[in-house]
């Protein structure tokens, strides 16, 4: 009869469970909130095609990167870096080689509210960036970086750097197909 009795109840439990509302719900209404007012504000501002350029005496570093209106991200990557080295007591510099993670990929991107650092993190504005390289070398990663995002208007998009930055820690890109000047 006990059994009989928690069988019962289990059962009113889960119908009664599954009576309800259609409208989803969140684990976090804010953040899902949030999430899709980014995305109203920024989502169609970003879409399009991106790049990069940042040389100096030791670095030369450009990237493109082209984001489509259904998530998909395609890009490229040209990094190159060479030494200072004293010849004859003389300051020179080694010749231009390319770092390994240099070519193109494809991948997803997409806006978020979110905390990086889980349930004790403070929640931010991010972009989440996923990509990988095709050719000699697929099988790295481009992107696998949850970066916070910081700002896009007509030209330019901002969000926080991952494998370059510039002195503020942002990287910033323009809006246009270019190539690179090295």
């Amino acid at each position: 009869m006990k059994h009989t009795k928690l069988l019962f109840l289990l059962i009113a439990a889960l119908a009664f469970a599954s009576c309800g509302s259609d409208e989803p719900r969140y684990a976090d209404p804010e953040a899902h909130e949030k999430t899709v007012k980014l995305n109203e504000q920024y989502g169609p501002l970003i879409v399009g095609t991106w790049h990069y350029e940042n040389i100096s005496d030791t670095q030369r570093y450009f990237e493109r990167l082209t984001f489509q209106a259904d998530g998909t991200l395609t890009g490229m990557r040209k990094w190159q870096t060479r030494k200072p080295v004293t010849i004859d007591g003389e300051q020179r510099y080694t010749d231009w080689e390319d770092v390994e993670l240099s070519g193109t990929f494809t991948g997803t991107w997409q806006l978020r509210y979110w905390s990086p650092e889980g349930n004790s993190g403070e929640k931010r504005n991010c972009l989440f960036l996923n990509a990988q390289y095709e050719g000699a070398n697929s099988g790295h990663m481009a992107y696998s970086n949850i970066a916070t995002f910081d700002y896009a208007d007509e030209t330019t998009l901002r969000f926080e750097g991952f494998y370059f930055k510039d002195k503020d820690g942002w990287i910033t890109f323009l809006r246009g197909n270019q190539e690179p000047s090295f």
